[in-house]
């Protein structure tokens, strides 16, 4: 599908994350006892704290995404984070070898231009913390003049000589349209009556009548907007209980069912969920489509080009 396109990058400075899924690694602390280092890259030490770093990071993103993570699974992730963080000091090796240097002005901008993305400073703080690791403006600004540099290197050496034709383009297109489906989709709002599946017979009928009394005033006329921001017991209801669009799999069964098969304009009957008892308005419904060609064009092409510069990198180092 679409989404599977889009270019996930944290920092526009930061190709590498683009291309091997890790952060930088920051080596300025040298200083450090030579026990406390999990490698070497041609004399620079490669920090047990760089790499505990990076290890949490990639833990938290594979068990955000479910998975379990055996001893096996942990050695093979071990593994394959040491190899990253080996991979990211030869580029960054090779970036100063080619005499390429990032001035303190520059860092200074693009650290400027991170923290405004955030509304304030905890929130910059904390971002920074829980997806990079990071906590002192020092790390941070390390880390930019790394990006920085092997960015700079990758695009010197790699970059500007990897074309992608249409025809290629076209080819991807052509030979996946699954992920160039735009689902079918409807807008809608609800009016809820919590009552859990647990509850005794008494407040299951009590929740019933309740919300058999709002399809009452919708009924002779009563705006749904109104009764849902005074009746319903979800926080849509701030909203007048707009839901906004939502695709099929995302809601449970039986409101999905309701909403789908409800006509734009009209009030569902009574639906029962784990959840409670709904009344659903449908505002909009958007049917299914496929992305034209031409409108995803430049996506795809950044995609391959982005796979072969991964192999042609793997192949250098």
């Amino acid at each position: 599908m679409y989404s599977r396109l889009k270019i996930s990058a944290f920092f526009l400075l930061t190709a590498l994350v683009l291309l091997l899924s890790i952060s930088v690694a920051s080596f300025a602390d040298e200083k450090k006892d030579p026990e406390d280092k999990v490698a070497t890259v041609n004399g620079a030490p490669i920090l047990k704290k760089d790499f505990d770093r990076e290890m949490n990071l990639a833990k938290k993103r594979l068990t955000k995404r479910g998975a379990v993570l055996k001893d096996k699974q942990l050695s093979k992730l071990k593994d394959g984070v040491l190899k990253n963080l080996i991979n990211t000091e030869l580029l960054y090796q090779e970036s100063q070898k080619k005499g390429i240097l990032i001035d303190d002005a520059t860092v200074n901008q693009q650290f400027s231009d991170l923290k405004k993305r955030y509304s304030d400073e905890e929130e910059f703080k904390k971002a920074m913390s829980s997806r990079m690791g990071l906590s002192t403006e020092s790390d941070i600004k390390s880390q930019i003049q790394h990006g920085l540099a092997i960015n700079k290197f990758i695009d010197k050496k790699f970059d500007e000589k990897i074309k992608i034709s249409e025809k290629e383009a076209r080819d991807y297109y052509d030979s996946h349209p699954e992920y160039f489906k735009q689902p079918e989709k409807v807008k809608a709002s609800h009016i809820l009556i919590k009552v859990s599946p647990k509850a005794d017979e008494s407040k299951k009928k009590d929740a019933l009548e309740k919300i058999k009394k709002i399809q009452k005033r919708l009924q002779k006329g009563e705006d749904f907007g109104a009764l849902a921001k005074e009746s319903s017991e979800c926080p849509s209801s701030k909203r007048g209980g707009d839901l906004g669009f939502f695709k099929r799999g995302q809601m449970a069964k039986p409101f999905e069912d309701a909403a789908f098969t409800t006509k734009p304009g009209e009030i569902s009957d009574i639906v029962k969920t784990r959840f409670g008892y709904h009344l659903i308005k449908v505002v909009e419904k958007k049917p299914e489509t496929t992305i034209k060609f031409e409108s995803i064009k430049d996506r795809i092409e950044q995609k391959l080009k982005q796979e072969k510069l991964r192999k042609e990198i793997t192949a250098y180092l």
